[in-house]
C-alpha cells in the first residue's frame, strides 16, 4: 500500500477510515465539477481511472492480507472490503468509459502470452526505422538520378540548363524569404513555433 492512500492500516490488514476519505461516488462527482479544455478533461479522466486502479489494487491486498490470517472475527472487515472492491470496480468502469483510449490488438496478445508490451513498442520503431531506410535510400537514389540528369541536360542544353538555375534559385530565395516573413512579429521579433 502507497502513502498517497488515506487509510492506516492496523493489525491484520485491518483498515481505520480517517474523517477525509472519499466515497468512489464522491471522487465521480467532484471530477465532474472541475472541467476544462478537452486535452485538459482527458488527461484528468486519465489520471482518475489510474488513481481508481491504484485504490483497487489496494483493496485487493487488503482483502489478500484479510484472507491470508482468515478468522471469524475477520469475517466483518472481510465483506466491508470485498463491498469496496465491487464499488471501486464500478467506479473504475464508470471512469473507463469516459476515456477514449485505443490499445492494439498486437499489445494485448503479447500481455496474454506473458511478454512485456514494450516490445511491441521496440518492434513498431524498429520497422518505422527499416522503412525510414528504404524510403532515404529512394530519395537518394532520385537525388543521384536527377543530379545525373542535369549533367547530362548542361551537355546537351547549357543554355536552357542556367536558365532552369536562375529560376530555380530565385524560387528558392522567394520561398526562403515567404518563410522568415511569416515567422517575424509586428515588433520585429523572431516567432518561435515547436
Amino acid at each position: 500500500m502507497d502513502s498517497s492512500q488515506n487509510n492506516s492500516v492496523g493489525g491484520n490488514g485491518i483498515i481505520n477510515p480517517k474523517s477525509n476519505d472519499a466515497s468512489p461516488a464522491d471522487s465521480t462527482a467532484a471530477a465532474a465539477s472541475t472541467a476544462g479544455s478537452p486535452a485538459e478533461e482527458s488527461k484528468q479522466n486519465l489520471n482518475q481511472v489510474i488513481n481508481s486502479i491504484d485504490k483497487t489494487l489496494g483493496i485487493l491486498h487488503q482483502l489478500y492480507l484479510t484472507v491470508s490470517s482468515y478468522n471469524v472475527s475477520s469475517q466483518l472487515p472481510l465483506l466491508q472490503r470485498l463491498n469496496n472492491l465491487v464499488l471501486e470496480l464500478d467506479n473504475t468502469a464508470k471512469l473507463g468509459e469516459k476515456c477514449n483510449i485505443q490499445v492494439p490488438m498486437e499489445v494485448l496478445n503479447l500481455i496474454d502470452d506473458g511478454k512485456n508490451p514494450d516490445e511491441f513498442t521496440r518492434d513498431v520503431l524498429n520497422s518505422c526505422i527499416a522503412k525510414n531506410q528504404v524510403t532515404k535510400g529512394k530519395t537518394d537514389a532520385f537525388k543521384g538520378l536527377r543530379g545525373h540528369l542535369l549533367e547530362e541536360l548542361e551537355q546537351a542544353f547549357p543554355e536552357e540548363v542556367e536558365a532552369y538555375r536562375e529560376i530555380r534559385a530565385a524560387s528558392a530565395a522567394e520561398a526562403k524569404r515567404l518563410a522568415q516573413a511569416q515567422s517575424l512579429l509586428p515588433n520585429g521579433d523572431v516567432k518561435v513555433t515547436y
